[in-house]
């Protein structure tokens, strides 16, 4: 897959749009909530409030929702790359919107299990998704961060999950993702206390794979994407699903599911690919097939 022109002007919500995939290069259209680039096999997914640093919106939960589902299906699309744009990350709920709106209980609603199903298809995409933290991630911010299967983070940034402070409560599985990663001890200091904690800190808890200058947070994060795209995809998908459900199985049933991964991998022609580049000295090409 090639650089992806523009391919759809998308302003109604639920709707992305494309740019013409060169790094740098940004639509002008700031009401749109996501945009969305490919280079070559890796999708870039910008979120794009950069006047309220990214605050997550309903409108931008169902461009989400609806760009992971076509990433989903997409055998051509190899990684995903989440980053924001300007000078934030995301810096959670839009907490200016939810104070000159009240909203409807259905509104409600429609907001929470939007948002729960986008950090849940993150979780469960069959590519890997790569956080590229290029500022603040603060709240819904942090929790998008952290379902990511990577996290590049700015030396910059701010984290912090501070919904007990302003009354409501964290809504993206955190409370049990964040306490089966860190343990009981440290997730309820960062839950209970919604304390900043530094991009150093979240390195050595297991929360962060880099920390850099935010100038270099991209361009790492596309790196390691690169670089992940040239492995199978067959083997990349069956490993991330493995690793979704390590910790709800039993050791037999890890053994077994892991059996069955790699019988599917034999049964490819990339695993034919990869025995003949390997004996040929050359570096495979996989058709993820």
């Amino acid at each position: 897959m090639g650089d992806r022109p523009l391919a759809r002007d998308a302003r109604e919500a639920g709707e992305a749009r494309y740019d013409d995939g060169r790094r740098g290069k940004l639509s002008a259209a700031a009401e749109v909530p996501l945009l969305v680039e490919a280079e070559g096999p890796v999708r870039i997914l910008r979120l794009n409030r950069p006047r309220r640093l990214n605050a997550v919106s309903l409108p931008m939960y169902e461009a989400l929702e609806a760009e992971l589902a076509r990433i989903g299906a997409d055998f051509e699309t190899r990684v995903v790359v989440v980053t924001g744009t300007g000078r934030g990350f995301c810096s959670g709920a839009d907490l200016k919107a939810h104070r000159d709106h009240e909203a409807s209980m259905a509104e409600r609603h429609a907001y929470i299990e939007t948002s729960q199903r986008v950090f849940r298809a993150i979780q469960t995409l069959p590519q890997p998704v790569v956080a590229a933290v290029n500022g603040h991630a603060i709240g819904a911010g942090c929790e998008l961060a952290l379902s990511c299967d990577f996290v590049i983070v700015a030396e910059e940034a701010k984290l912090r999950m501070p919904e007990v402070a302003l009354g409501t409560f964290i809504g993206g599985g955190t409370a049990y993702t964040l306490r089966r990663r860190v343990g009981h001890a440290r997730a309820a200091e960062l839950i209970l206390l919604g304390r900043y904690f530094t991009p150093e800190e979240a390195g050595a808890w297991g929360l962060a794979n880099e920390v850099l200058p935010a100038e270099e947070v991209l361009p790492a994060a596309l790196d390691l994407a690169g670089r992940l795209a040239r492995n199978a995809p067959i083997s990349m998908r069956l490993a991330k699903r493995l690793l979704d459900r390590a910790e709800s199985v039993d050791p037999e049933e890890a053994l077994r599911l892991e059996a069955e991964a790699l019988f599917t991998c034999m049964a490819s022609e990339d695993w034919r690919e990869g025995l003949e580049a390997f004996a040929e000295k050359r570096a495979p090409v996989y058709r993820g097939r």
